[in-house]
């Protein structure tokens, strides 16, 4: 993916976590599924599908549908965040080519953040693999007063680091998390991993992480800026 870098680069990389780095969605899918087990539903892969890129209330909300258990959405959301993290204690599989791009950002003077709507307590042990200090900010699920899909996060994370959204590429793999992208008005990619995310006006989509590099970046923000 090789290109010509023009004089337009991207003020910063902003990357989404579960799905796009790391391959947490089967551990989701699986904590998910103690969860609405032990309040008496049954957890489907529909289900899983319907509600991945999801803030922990919105899949709490959902499970508490379920369920109809007279359990807080708080309460729910506990209970799920318990279940991945006795998931994660061996760690959490990067994706392809996340660990070489984030890296390759990292050396460059071009910022990064991760943007995820996993709650903090979560991110640092999720994103091990990768490592937390390659990421010059990050913005967590429960940082943000409203989460994807609006665009919350990711005008955060710009604010955070003073560039400008619609400067940035967002890496996102969820329709919930391109939408809050899109809305930011960052120039947005998509690598999906267990849903399929429909074409969108502004959106690219890639197989995997493997071969993106700065030149193609800066191209696609050029391109994208006209």
């Amino acid at each position: 993916m090789t290109g010509t870098a023009p004089s337009t680069v991207p003020q910063a990389v902003l990357f989404d976590m579960d799905g796009t780095l790391i391959d947490s969605e089967g551990l989701w899918n699986t904590a998910e599924e103690e969860v609405v087990a032990s309040l008496g539903g049954v957890w489907t892969e529909q289900d899983h599908r319907l509600n991945i890129g999801g803030s922990a209330e919105q899949v709490a909300r959902y499970v508490i549908e379920l369920t109809g258990t007279d359990l807080p959405p708080a309460g729910v959301t506990a209970l799920m965040q318990d279940a991945f993290a006795r998931l994660l204690a061996d760690g959490a599989e990067t994706r392809p080519g996340a660990k070489e791009l984030v890296a390759l950002v990292a050396r460059s003077a071009v910022p990064s953040a991760l943007v995820t709507s996993t709650e903090r307590r979560l991110v640092d042990r999720a994103i091990g693999a990768i490592g937390i200090r390659q990421f010059d900010v990050t913005v967590a699920g429960d940082e943000v007063a409203r989460n994807k899909p609006h665009p919350e996060p990711y005008l955060k994370a710009a604010r955070l680091l003073g560039v400008d959204p619609t400067r940035c590429v967002a890496f996102e793999d969820s329709t919930v998390g391109v939408a809050s992208a899109l809305a930011a008005g960052c120039v947005t990619v998509a690598v999906p991993d267990h849903a399929e995310v429909p074409p969108a006006d502004g959106l690219t989509v890639l197989s995997s992480l493997e071969g993106v590099d700065l030149a193609w970046l800066a191209d696609l923000v050029a391109a994208a800026r006209g």
